[in-house]
């Protein structure tokens, strides 16, 4: 009868890399989105705010129309 013989360096290594494994996948679960995909949703966020603004009446900076001094919208009167 003879027992295995165990390194206790390479057990304890392969024990540590299955607990780092473990931690990576809750890490990936917890947080999972690739690069990649983060771009992805980045660049068409930005480019559904360039569209949006495209269809505005006027510029996000721009003032409204110069009031006259009667307080008119700017219209001539005769």
């Amino acid at each position: 009868m003879s027992a295995e013989i165990v390194n206790l360096r390479l057990a304890r290594k392969r024990r540590d890399r299955a607990a780092k494994e473990e931690q990576a996948a809750r890490n990936r679960r917890l947080h999972g989105e690739t690069k990649a995909l983060r771009e992805e949703r980045h660049l068409s966020a930005a480019k559904a705010a360039r569209d949006l603004d495209a269809h505005r009446r006027e510029p996000s900076g721009a003032e409204p129309a110069a009031r006259d001094a009667d307080g008119g919208e700017g219209e001539d009167r005769i």
